[in-house]
């Protein structure tokens, strides 16, 4: 009889699920649940960086979505054997003492502060300056050293302080709070301790300051010199963290009935979508796996003993198990990434939108039609005439940080900048400038790890970008000299979630055996243009520039 396992992914857009043969990898069904209030912009400020998600917009996904693929999958129940649940991260949710998250109780239902906090949300930027600061001035151990050294306000201790500070009332009813990866898996288990409930080591330890050199999260005197409120929250959290291919529990019975399943079925401890997304695509030693979105997270793993206790600096944590149990996994990341060439697409939409769209003299079918045709062949025209443009053309320089520094070093404070515009400068340069920017902040992350001494030999990529679009794929290959490899698998983190999920019920030994046997293959691949590449390297001379003269001017 054969085995197949669940893997859900939550994308900042969506949730999507795969159910996977487990004797070879083949997606047998998968179905995608887009969030309905955060598509309205509920509960979001762009104009501040808030960015907030209701969780019935997560639960809902999670019931539609799986019902989806148990139907479409046609096997028998007692065939699923693992659910392993992926999300984006850091992003905290507070809950009451029974796990519920806030905004499921009354008179939070509409409050911004009670629903997660999105990865992308930088509304805590002074209170993350504040750690950054006691860190290193406290007088004891720097508990950032494990992270790159610079905490961010993307992440779970931050965004925390600036909620408790912001809104008393959530601050008095939050019993704790918990990643979102962490909530999604505590809901379907049968086991409700909150304190002996299983929590992601992924989560934890690059985003939370966990760290075995000093026994779990950052002590009770270092959090209460940030605020007494942290103190007493660390109380409510936890001391041990697990790896993805262990069990977090089996499927409580209210779940069972609602997604068709058994009591039986395994939860695999929760995890972030990169780091899922690089087991799906087959992760080894010295590469680097990209996971290309909205953002972008930069994944490797390393040996213990090459690694050791050397620190990286700049990066999004080193932590052991993060990724492949028994190895050392790094990430690194770019804030934005499509996010940039979303931004372009919505400026240059605004006369459409205002002025096209709502004109008297088009019928609403002739405005439904053009619409459509515009949204077609709008990022296609663009990158045609892009590409089209020659290296010894006159070309914009931009910056990659529309929505701030995730790394090398982050710093969410900074802000996107163009330069070398002149009248001849035309949409098309502009978007080839934007592309040739989220390329080079690229670089600086590759940089920054060989600088580290981290070797890299290789690059895979995966997401959206990376099979959609050639032309960045290539820019990316000539602008970092190096090959990379493009996984085939549209749902690479899903697919890594239900490698973990294989190993947790025991079907596989471990990650790494799984990952060979289940993991993506590979599409397409891409290497450097040799007559490109010292174009490349003036066009990156003057991002460096541009980038050193923004940094010295922000406040």
């Amino acid at each position: 009889m054969k085995n197949y396992v669940i893997g859900l992914d939550y994308g900042s857009d969506s949730v999507r699920a795969v159910l996977i043969d487990t004797e070879n990898g083949q997606e047998l069904a998968s179905d995608v649940c887009h969030y309905k209030r955060w598509a309205n912009k509920e509960y979001c400020n762009a104009s501040i960086n808030q960015f907030r998600q209701h969780p019935l917009d997560h639960i809902e996904g999670l019931e539609s979505t799986i019902k989806a693929v148990v139907a479409a999958g046609n096997v028998a129940p007692s065939q699923i054997k693992s659910i392993c649940i992926d999300t984006t991260g850091s992003s905290p949710i507070p809950v009451t003492e029974d796990g519920t998250p806030l905004a499921l109780t009354k008179g939070f239902e509409h409050n911004p502060n009670a629903m997660m906090v999105l990865w992308k949300d930088h509304t805590a930027i002074n209170e993350a300056n504040e750690i950054n600061e006691l860190a290193v001035t406290w007088g004891g151990e720097d508990f950032t050293k494990y992270e790159g050294g610079i905490y961010s306000s993307e992440w779970f201790w931050a965004k925390i302080l600036h909620v408790a500070r912001e809104d008393e009332a959530v601050k008095n009813a939050t019993h704790t709070w918990m990643e979102h990866c962490d909530l999604m898996t505590y809901l379907l288990i049968d086991d409700k301790d909150l304190k002996s409930f299983k929590r992601s080591r992924c989560a934890a330890g690059h985003k939370a300051m966990w760290h075995e050199d000093w026994n779990g999260l950052p002590p009770v005197e270092f959090l209460e010199k940030l605020d007494p409120y942290l103190a007493t929250l660390r109380g409510k959290l936890y001391d041990e963290t697990y790896t993805s291919d262990l069990v977090a529990g089996t499927l409580n019975q209210e779940w069972a009935t609602k997604l068709g399943l058994t009591t039986d079925t395994i939860i695999a401890v929760g995890t972030f979508d990169a780091h899922s997304g690089a087991v799906g695509a087959k992760i080894d030693e010295n590469t680097l796996v990209r996971v290309m979105g909205t953002s972008t997270c930069d994944i490797l793993v390393s040996d213990k003993d090459i690694v050791g206790s050397k620190t990286v600096k700049g990066i999004c944590g080193q932590v052991d198990g993060s990724v492949i149990p028994g190895y050392i996994g790094l990430e690194a990341g770019q804030s934005a990434f499509g996010d940039v060439l979303a931004w372009f697409k919505d400026t240059l939409s605004w006369p459409l939108d205002n002025l096209v769209y709502t004109s008297t003299l088009l019928s609403d079918e002739q405005k439904t039609q053009l619409k459509a045709e515009v949204e077609s062949n709008f990022i296609k025209t663009l990158t045609q005439q892009a590409e089209a443009i020659p290296l010894s053309e006159s070309i914009p320089t931009a910056l990659d940080w529309v929505n701030g520094r995730r790394t090398p070093d982050a710093n969410q404070e900074l802000k996107s900048a163009i330069s070398n515009i002149s009248l001849g400068t035309k949409a098309p340069h502009l978007f080839k400038a934007l592309i040739n920017s989220i390329c080079f902040g690229s670089k600086k992350i590759v940089d920054r790890f060989e600088e580290e001494g981290v070797r890299i030999d290789s690059v895979i990529g995966i997401g959206g970008v990376a099979r959609k679009s050639p032309f960045i794929m290539q820019t990316l290959a000539n602008v970092l000299n190096k090959p990379i490899k493009v996984a085939a698998s549209d749902q690479a983190p899903a697919l890594g979630a239900a490698i973990y999920a294989a190993v947790a019920a025991g079907i596989y030994p471990n990650v790494i055996e799984a990952s060979k046997k289940m993991g993506s293959d590979f599409e397409s691949e891409y290497f450097p243009e040799s007559d490109k590449i010292e174009a490349y390297q003036e066009l990156m001379d003057s991002y460096s520039d541009l980038a050193q003269f923004i940094e010295s001017i922000t406040k």
